[in-house]
């Protein structure tokens, strides 16, 4: 019984870190969103999910702490991917005051938004006027 066990807990293992091993190898990529009103704007080719800067940031720096990463999630992958004819080296990686690292994009640290729920949801689009997707 003792062996069923191991074997089983074993199994559940190497499947959670296999399917986790698919899923990181398409989080990076990023891609060239459209939408009407708002023109093209980076999101997260996996999810669809929008891409904003802080215009509270300075580059190589975030302001975003506490609650404010509460809703508005940081962006970090180790190596970015990139599409629709963006450049890699024009994103990187900073380590936050916090001790987290972040991905950013020419200089500007990148994030989320809680409030955006489905993909192509652009709603952190000038929230407060200080937050924005971010343009290519």
């Amino acid at each position: 019984m003792k062996s069923l066990v191991k074997y089983s807990i074993l199994a559940v293992v190497i499947l959670a870190f296999l399917a986790g091993g698919i899923a990181l190898a398409s989080d990076p990529a990023i891609k060239v969103a459209k939408k009407d009103g708002i023109g093209s704007y980076l999101a997260c080719d996996v999810t669809g999910m929008t891409l904003y800067n802080f215009k509270k940031d300075t580059p190589g720096k975030s302001a975003c702490e506490g609650e404010c990463l509460a809703k508005w999630p940081l962006y970090y992958v180790e190596k970015v991917a990139v599409k629709d004819g963006l450049d890699a080296k024009n994103f990187g990686t900073i380590t936050r005051a916090d001790g987290q690292k972040q991905t950013t994009y020419k200089g500007m640290p990148l994030y989320f938004f809680a409030g955006d729920k489905v993909p192509g949801d652009t709603n952190g689009q000038g929230v407060k006027d200080v937050w924005y997707v971010v343009t290519p």
